[in-house]
């Protein structure tokens, strides 16, 4: 047993594993991806440098993990265009970690979470993500935006960060204090850098100006000797690995802290690769390849001090539209912030704070799509509740119980249109009698009814169904006419069986004919027709049914022996 088991997690990890055909597809546009790569670079930069100063752990560490996670991610996942790296959205679940268990506890829970992707590839998981609901993601998107915004007004105020735990609170406590003691060369500074990458992406949308407008943010600050708090000195390496803050004793109170890191890793690399297939022509990804090099990437980053990582839609769009093809872009992106790590450290050292605020603020703008969200406020009130829900536990609660509570509400939504498509319909029997009769037609509506039950008998819609069932009055025989049923559950099994005995004590005899042959295993396993069934009551056709209907109420003396006949 053990043996098959490794095996099959060995053939599982293979399958998983590059192939030749990577190695093959990178040589095939060399100078586009290099390119490609470098223009990626160039746009991350005061991304990883600003979200890793959000996140709590500081410049450096943003940085660690756009060239670690960034590189593994490229070799191992399953996206060829997907650019992985430090992301607005996994900043917003850091920071309480990072206020509860410090930056040790930070880097335990991407290790953790880096397994758990790992074991998520290995299982298969990575197709059950296309099940959350468009509504979910643009609510969760939305929430995220103004999560990363709030986060940004202490810095470009120019106020120290408020020790609030809630975004919220931080963001009033930062304006309050701004009002006291106004400090305007900070707010300016944010204020331009948002304005001019705005306004620069509608013009020249190919122009990297988050990085222009750093520059210049950086340049005035230091001609005019500018007040304003600067990011500070960088290390000119990366830190060497090293699993100094493992701590096996805090694995426990980490787990669920590095479950929901987990569940948004794998949330947003695989939207985020999605959006990747949907920009290119040819390529689409291998959802379970793709949480392997996330769980790589998140195993790895943390030994260097980095902060846990995920695709990044904004990168890898970047990367798309810049002409790559294969997985050299992504690498070629981790290695330029590699050499500016190397190589331009004292200078990315001067770059002021509120520039990088502005920097993430003009992101958070551009990551909400006001024409998709009017869209699917305005498709079905359900959509819109959805939304609007989870976008607001987004704000106030935080991203894996947004998400959860998005899902739940978007479940019970899908489970009531479900219920309300399910029919229990009283159907005419003339078109299933030997002849036309009209006088025999006449008796045996007297007598007998048909129902057709069409849709899912599950248990958002059995309860219903057993309530318009048992009403049925002033008849002998009661056909269930099953052909059209689609699914049938547990809980609708036994509401059905439930409905049966019911009619029956009343002396109602109950016929069930067109059982579909996948539904004969749970009905006869939840004992709903092993009686029935031995008592001659189930048949195949809805004629059949009827002439044993018809023969029952003869012998019961309850039809004239005349309009009987024996099938």
């Amino acid at each position: 047993m053990d043996d098959a088991f490794g095996e099959t997690v060995g053939r599982r990890m293979r399958s998983l594993l590059p192939a030749r055909a990577d190695l093959a597809a990178m040589g095939r546009h060399p100078r586009r991806d290099l390119l490609a790569g470098l223009t990626v670079a160039i746009v991350a930069l005061p991304l990883a440098l600003g979200f890793g100063i959000s996140s709590g752990l500081g410049a450096a560490a943003g940085l660690a993990t756009a060239v670690v996670a960034g590189a593994l991610a490229a070799v191992f996942g399953g996206s060829a265009l997907q650019v992985t790296g430090p992301t607005g959205a996994m900043t917003v679940v850091l920071v309480p970690i990072v206020h509860a268990h410090g930056a040790s506890g930070v880097l335990m829970v991407g290790l953790l979470a880096g397994g758990l992707l790992v074991l998520l590839a290995l299982a298969r998981a990575g197709r059950y993500m296309a099940l959350v609901p468009a509504s979910v993601i643009e609510g969760f998107t939305l929430g995220i935006a103004c999560v990363i915004a709030l986060q940004q007004v202490p810095a470009a105020l120019g106020v120290p960060a408020p020790s609030a735990d809630r975004v919220t609170v931080a963001a009033w406590q930062a304006v309050q204090e701004f009002l006291d003691a106004p400090h305007w060369p900070a707010l300016i500074i944010a204020v331009a850098v948002a304005s001019l990458m705005l306004a620069g992406a509608r013009l020249r949308p190919t122009w990297p100006f988050s990085l222009i407008a750093v520059a210049l943010a950086t340049v005035l600050a230091e001609l005019a000797v500018l007040p304003v708090a600067r990011i500070g000195q960088l290390p000119a390496a990366l830190p060497a690995p090293s699993l100094s803050f493992v701590d096996l004793g805090a694995v426990p109170g980490l787990m669920a802290p590095a479950l929901a890191v987990a569940a948004l890793a794998a949330l947003e690399s695989l939207l985020s690769a999605s959006v990747a297939d949907g920009m290119s022509v040819r390529h689409r990804h291998d959802p379970d390849r793709e949480l392997l090099g996330q769980g790589l990437a998140n195993l790895a980053a943390p030994l260097f001090g980095g902060v846990p990582a995920t695709g990044a839609i904004a990168r890898t769009a970047v990367n798309v539209r810049a002409g790559a093809s294969s997985r050299l872009a992504a690498l070629t992106h981790a290695a330029v912030l590699a050499a500016v790590v190397f190589a331009a450290a004292d200078l990315v050292a001067r770059v002021p704070l509120a520039a990088l605020a502005g920097v993430l603020l003009a992101t958070c703008v551009r990551m909400v799509e006001v024409g998709s969200l009017t869209a699917m406020v305005r498709s079905t009130r359900s959509d819109a509740l959805v939304l609007v829900l989870t976008a607001l536990a987004t704000v106030a609660l935080d991203l894996v119980q947004a998400v959860v509570l998005g899902l739940v509400v978007a479940g019970a939504m899908s489970l009531r249109a479900i219920a309300a498509s399910v029919r229990l319909d009283t159907v005419s029997l003339r078109s299933d009698l030997p002849d036309d009769s009209d006088q025999e037609h006449a008796l045996l509506a007297e007598h007998i009814v048909a129902y057709r039950l069409d849709g899912p008998l599950v248990f958002a819609a059995a309860h219903r169904f057993l309530l318009e069932l048992t009403e049925v009055a002033d008849v002998s025989v009661v056909i269930l006419r099953m052909s059209r049923v689609t699914t049938i559950d547990a809980s609708g099994a036994l509401v059905l069986k439930d409905a049966i005995t019911r009619l029956e004590h009343r002396a109602i005899t109950v016929l069930v004919s067109g059982i579909r042959d996948q539904h004969h295993q749970p009905l006869r396993a939840l004992g709903v027709i092993t009686r029935l069934d031995r008592e001659g009551r189930v048949f195949a056709g809805t004629p059949e049914a009827i002439t044993a209907a018809r023969s029952l109420l003869h012998a019961d003396g309850r039809l004239p022996a005349s309009t009987a006949r024996d099938g």
